[in-house]
């Protein structure tokens, strides 16, 4: 028989890019019945790469003859995309002896080149999905029984769901209110399909968000959707109030921790093409001005030829006998 427990946490490490500390730890997480972290190191385990490993807090006061079998798959942010992020798993027993496991992630070059994304504003998120197993009985590797029954139990929490805090499966609850609950955000029924859409596309955006008071989520949820929602209007639809607007919905999101960088790149976009708008109708203007005084003149040419043709033709006509005579 075995037990299976997981989580899924991030870490973000604050002023990353600045570290000058050889090793740095993460907060520990309880999985199952123990404590887990992690620590990297900024600068390398003896090599160009940042390291990250996974190791059981005071593993020294460890029972004897504890063993676990352990799924780790550690994810590196980009956050300027939200997308690519760079991401390495494995597996491998855990015990007394061996304590802490991991590896090389991403070369620093890389890491802290500013055109890659992984750093914002210094820091750096790390996404860690770790799967433990405690096996009961002879078998060496976690599988299925003899009689081809799984041998792993999924432990559940009250509503059935099981113990994890997936950002990459998007969650869906309802409620009495009719309201519905996307990733811990409760929105009308009408906002699913496009909170839903949100998190599909950009699954880290909350990883950094941490108000626990439904109203202040709702209303950051609700920030946000309206900002996408101005974005997608016309440019003559959009005012100079509605562009200060969207600048300060987007510091406000940036202040709570979303990462909606990705959304600032667009905003940016729309900015720029607003500021064309604008140039575009100045010289339109002018070019308007400039032909109707183009056809003015024509105009008073067309007089002037139409004068000088029938002056022309006066010239032309012959003289008659009698004018001889």
């Amino acid at each position: 028989m075995g037990t299976q427990v997981g989580k899924k946490f991030a870490w973000v490490i604050k002023n990353f890019s600045s570290l000058e500390c050889k090793i740095c730890y993460s907060a520990p997480v309880l999985i199952g019945d123990r404590k887990w972290r992690l620590y990297a190191y900024p600068k390398g385990d003896n090599c160009d790469y940042l390291s990250l490993y996974l190791e059981v807090v005071d593993w020294k006061s460890l029972p004897s003859g504890w063993r676990r079998f352990v799924k780790l798959r550690l994810s590196v942010v980009k956050q300027s995309y939200d997308i690519d992020s760079v991401m390495k798993e494995t597996h491998r027993w855990f015990d007394k002896k061996i304590s802490c496991w991991g590896f090389p992630l991403i070369p620093l070059t890389k890491l802290h080149d500013e055109r890659e994304g992984f750093l914002e504003d210094g820091d750096l998120i790390v996404v860690a999905e770790v799967d433990v197993l405690e096996v009961v009985g002879t078998s060496d590797e976690p599988g299925e029984s003899k009689d081809g029954s799984s041998n792993l139990k999924i432990i559940t929490g009250d509503d059935g769901v099981p113990e994890s805090n997936d950002y990459l499966k998007i969650k869906v609850a309802s409620f009495g209110t009719g309201n519905m609950d996307i990733n811990g955000f409760q929105v009308l029924p009408s906002q699913v399909e496009s909170v839903s859409r949100i998190f599909e596309r950009h699954p880290y955006i909350a990883v950094r968000f941490r108000a626990m008071n439904q109203h202040t989520r709702e209303t950051c949820m609700n920030i946000l959707l309206r900002l996408i929602e101005m974005l997608c209007q016309s440019l003559d639809e959009l005012s100079s109030n509605d562009i200060l607007g969207a600048d300060t919905a987007l510091a406000y999101l940036k202040s709570v921790h979303f990462n909606v960088a990705w959304l600032e790149k667009k905003l940016d976009l729309v900015k720029g093409n607003k500021g064309k708008e604008q140039s575009s109708l100045v010289r339109l203007q002018e070019m308007e001005d400039n032909l109707l005084e183009l056809k003015q003149k024509c105009s008073d040419l067309d007089a002037l030829v139409e004068k000088e043709e029938a002056e022309l033709s006066a010239i032309r006509t012959p003289l008659s006998f009698d004018d001889v005579v």
